[in-house]
């Protein structure tokens, strides 16, 4: 371990040091120490090369709200130590950096493991909601359910000790940081760019996983060219953990089988009993920074359309926005264009306040305007965008003394309700 710079992360090797390095990456809510198993028989053939996530495992509390800032951060480490080509293993938010390396650095990547993996995790709703809860309640909700998402109910009652491990392990990750790991899953969807990924690839997943299950690991099979899916019975979320030695053998069979790295100065290991590598592939090129929006979107619409619609699912969830597309017609489907592109592609879109100011504006002038139908979606969305309860409250107490008694109170009301349904944690 060493002393993390700003923009990078903390991380340890294990193995040779002429060794080709093979990354690691980790879930949301564990440290490094998830993949402790598979070390032993892993570092005698390649240079273990493992990171923690922002806030997690004692690393600098530097939350990282979108997947290619992970990433980034990731690669800006490995330039640090000099590391320029690898093979990648995640698993699930460090499954989504490693499709992200491969999609935009495809050249540093020489082969993917995707564990726990999913083109897209769950709905934004769900993770921008398990924000809400541990702004408002801390992590202790999310640490005592961890167990029940990350292992199989066998595995569980005959392994206490483990259970407990997990548990602490969400337990003193930074609250910021998870939220902020949440908000990267809740924005990560790269359904439509899988057909890019042009690095070998291994999807490997736990046949119990209720979480990223085998059927998101169909879909990424099924997206990405000439992947391969390895189905591991009886374990879960966490497959590294729960059956260690079955995880160990489908990595050392998918890096010893398909990584012939062309620019190491030694040959990448081979494993008695496993074939040959692979030829090696053709780089596929590095994408393009993007460019910026053009007048008019692929969709056909204006921009500002598309930006409002972007923000708009952030803001107020995908359940709102669907319904509420879902209630349009053709009388109304103008005016669901109207809001979208001006109020949320226009207003909200803008630098001049963040979106935490634009809420307390918002329930505000919602109160002053005695038009509380919309109320509730914007209790919703503050959450969402960061204020606790409490800080609601005192927008609330504030609209008392300047727009009436009545209308505060009125309001009160549907805040108290919204609040109390958001901020429940799972039983």
């Amino acid at each position: 371990m060493t002393e993390t710079p700003p923009n990078t992360m903390q991380y340890r090797f294990d193995g040779p040091e002429d060794a080709p390095v093979l990354v690691i990456g980790p879930s949301l809510g564990t440290t490094w120490h998830m993949w402790d198993r598979q070390i032993p028989e892993l570092s005698k053939h390649w240079r273990i090369f493992r990171y923690d996530l922002p806030g997690h495992g004692g690393a600098p509390a530097r939350p990282a709200a979108a997947v290619t800032d992970l990433a980034d951060r990731l690669l800006a480490t490995l330039d640090s130590v000099g590391v320029q080509r690898f093979g990648y293993a995640g698993c699930s938010i460090g499954g989504a950096v490693g499709a992200d390396l491969a999609l935009r650095h495809p050249h540093r990547v020489a082969a993917l493991a995707l564990v726990a993996a999913s083109p897209r995790f769950g709905t934004a709703d769900e993770f921008r909601q398990r924000g809400v809860i541990v702004r408002t309640n801390g992590l202790e909700p999310i640490a005592r359910t961890s167990p029940e998402r990350w292992f199989t109910p066998g595995f569980a009652a005959a392994q206490p000790a483990i259970v407990e491990w997990a548990v602490q392990m969400v337990r003193t990750t930074d609250p910021g940081c998870y939220i902020a790991s949440c908000e990267a899953l809740a924005a990560f969807d790269i359904r439509s760019d899988l057909p890019r990924i042009g690095v070998p690839t291994l999807v490997l997943v736990g046949a119990e996983d209720k979480v990223t299950g085998p059927a998101e690991a169909r879909n990424l099979v099924a997206g990405i060219p000439d992947a391969r899916l390895a189905l591991v019975p009886g374990a879960s979320h966490l497959a590294p953990v729960e059956q260690p030695a079955a995880v160990t053998d489908l990595l050392l069979m998918h890096f010893s089988t398909t990584w012939q790295d062309t620019q190491a100065s030694i040959p990448v290991p081979l494993i008695p009993g496993f074939p040959a590598p692979f030829a090696p592939m053709v780089p596929v090129a590095e994408i393009a920074a993007a460019a910026e929006l053009p007048d008019v979107s692929p969709t056909g619409r204006s921009d500002r359309y598309d930006q409002g619609m972007k923000v708009r699912r952030e803001v107020l969830g995908d359940a709102h926005v669907d319904a509420a597309a879902a209630a349009s017609d053709g009388f109304t489907e103008d005016f669901e264009e109207l809001l979208t592109r001006y109020t949320w592609g226009e207003i909200w879109s803008r630098e001049g306040l963040d979106r935490k100011a634009r809420s307390c504006v918002s329930l505000t002038a919602i109160v002053a305007s005695g038009h509380l139908g919309g109320l509730a979606q914007h209790v919703r969305a503050a959450l969402r965008n960061g204020l606790t309860p409490v800080e609601i409250k005192e927008v609330l107490l504030q609209t008392a003394v300047y727009c009436g008694i009545p209308a505060a109170g009125a309001a009160f009301e549907i805040a108290r309700s919204v609040i109390q349904e958001e901020t429940t944690p799972p039983a």
